[in-house]
């Protein structure tokens, strides 16, 4: 495991435990019909999950002028099929509240995007109004992985599965997953290579959804992967740092 991914996941558990204390009350999207992701990445040609993030560990601010909302609007005019949203505060500097916003404004489905640890995390993702959460396989143990899925779905939410290697990827299939994102970043080195994901993606089996992440600038990379039998992508900075964010997916999508 990388050591920022370590030291992110200690602070985690360090917001786990304030939040099981304070509880979760506040709930304005708990009743909320929820919209299906799997559905959505399957729209032809090809479907991009359109991310908010205002700033990483490795990168540090991407986005100076950061409109959440506004980023939002220009992600579904330019043709996005689903919004991630980065909830993570200390490390991507984002918040529930930004989740919560967009919900009000986008009729797409939503990922929650952070790293979820514990069955509360859920609970907060359905109540500020996300579709779908990121569970990340080399956050979590194998039996952690299963019982977080099975709440996810219990909850009536959809899960995106990360994977960054062939191990990863057997352990998200057994566990259930029906989306699963390959990440093409290195946990170690933190280089990036599409080879990952048209790897990886001969591996699996036809009835699960493939989103490749991380690394993915131009409409022939998207090419790429789609004559891989991957239908979707998902792509942040890339966009982010684009003054016009709906012509620069639309540019992207053309292909």
């Amino acid at each position: 495991m990388g050591d920022i991914l370590a030291k992110i996941l200690a602070e985690k558990e360090k917001e786990v435990r304030v939040r099981k204390e304070r509880g979760l009350f506040f709930r304005p999207f708990w009743d909320l019909p929820r919209k299906p992701l799997k559905e959505a990445l399957r729209v032809p040609p090809f479907a991009i999950i359109a991310e908010i993030k205002r700033a990483s560990p490795s990168k540090g601010l991407i986005a100076k002028d950061f409109d959440p909302l506004a980023t939002a609007r220009a992600y579904v005019a330019g043709g996005a099929s689903a919004i991630s949203c980065l909830t993570d505060e200390k490390f991507f500097r984002g918040h529930l509240e930004y989740l919560a916003a967009i919900r009000e404004e986008v009729p797409l489905p939503i990922l929650r995007k952070d790293f979820i640890i514990d069955e509360i995390q859920l609970e907060e993702a359905k109540a500020f109004g996300a579709d779908a959460v990121l569970l990340i396989v080399a956050a979590l143990s194998p039996k952690r992985l299963r019982e977080l899925l099975a709440m996810t779905y219990a909850l009536g939410l959809e899960a995106l599965v990360e994977v960054h290697d062939e191990e990863e990827l057997k352990l998200a299939i057994e566990a259930g997953a029906e989306i699963i994102g390959i990440n093409n970043r290195n946990l170690k080195t933190f280089e990036v290579s599409l080879e990952t994901s048209l790897k990886l993606a001969k591996k699996v089996p036809k009835d699960i959804v493939l989103v490749s992440e991380s690394g993915i600038k131009s409409s022939s990379d998207l090419k790429k992967l789609k004559e891989a039998g991957i239908s979707a992508a998902l792509i942040g900075e890339s966009l982010m740092r684009s003054q016009d964010k709906a012509m620069a997916l639309k540019e992207m999508l053309k292909f």
